[in-house]
């Protein structure tokens, strides 16, 4: 069966990116969100094997929709997705319990071998 993956972007053009290598690579997509606060109700609705989740966004930031779906879920599995130099907030990221990191531009490649490894 395919693993269901939540996707949580501000921008439309980068959920569709990343909706677009998963869907190639066999992933279902579960659903989809444009902030934090979207994020922890899909997320509550769909129950998704994984979240690939965007640090900075509008109403509620990638790092605190993290933390209250680990709340919600302590076993969610959540994989970071940030522009280049935010390396400050991946750390605090990894601390509130993100499996993963993958930097944009997406690399295809690269965003599958990260869900493969946090998925197991």
């Amino acid at each position: 069966m395919s693993k269901r993956i939540l996707v949580v972007d501000d921008a439309v053009f980068m959920r569709m990116m990343l909706k677009d290598i998963l869907e190639k690579n066999g992933f279902e997509i579960a659903g989809e969100a444009a902030n934090g606060l979207e994020a922890i109700e899909v997320y509550k609705e769909t129950k998704p094997d994984l979240v690939t989740m965007d640090v900075t966004m509008p109403e509620m930031d990638g790092l605190d929709a993290l933390k209250e779906i680990k709340k919600f879920d302590p076993t969610a599995k959540i994989i970071m997705c940030s522009a280049m130099g935010q390396q400050g907030m991946v750390m605090d990221a990894i601390k509130a319990g993100a499996r993963d990191f993958i930097v944009k531009p997406f690399n295809g490649d690269r965003v599958v071998e990260a869900l493969n490894k946090v998925l197991g």
